[in-house]
């Protein structure tokens, strides 16, 4: 099991939620960016820089994850292959992404681009808030609990 993360648009708080949790979990986690990325020293923690192009790092993700893997994300279209492929997703804000949800996702997700599309909304998302923090510090401990307790878990 791998923890994959679409870093381009990953807060900074929630990659050093990430890189504690790879840590203490002895998990590896694989940072995917189109820039060059600061990571901690580490064993469990590497990054990888892929081409400039739209959805390069998504496209890297969905060849590389395996079932059971977590990729944490706010890309919809990617969770839902994540989730296809028999992995987990995981967006910053702490929502696990599930075969039951993913599909109203992909439907909001679409209406909303629309109505940026048309202007009617602009703007993107507030930033993240300490209850964001938390809600995906206790989820990624949810996944990884859950991860240790299965059969051929660690």
């Amino acid at each position: 099991m791998q923890i994959w993360v679409d870093a381009d648009a990953c807060p900074k708080v929630i990659k050093e939620i990430l890189f504690r949790a790879a840590e203490r979990a002895r998990v590896p986690l694989v940072l995917v960016a189109n820039r060059r990325l600061y990571t901690p020293p580490s064993e469990y923690v590497q990054s990888v820089q892929v081409p400039q192009g739209s959805d390069v790092a998504d496209h890297r993700i969905a060849d590389a994850v395996e079932p059971g893997d977590l990729v944490v994300t706010t890309d919809i279209p990617l969770a839902a292959i994540v989730i296809a492929k028999g992995a987990h997703a995981l967006d910053p804000r702490g929502e696990l992404y599930t075969g039951d949800n993913i599909g109203s996702r992909l439907a909001m997700r679409n209406l909303m681009s629309d109505l940026r599309g048309e202007g009617v909304l602009t703007g993107g998302p507030v930033s993240i808030r300490p209850r964001d923090r938390k809600a995906f510090a206790d989820e990624l401990d949810r996944f990884l609990g859950r991860r240790v307790r299965e059969p051929g878990g660690s």
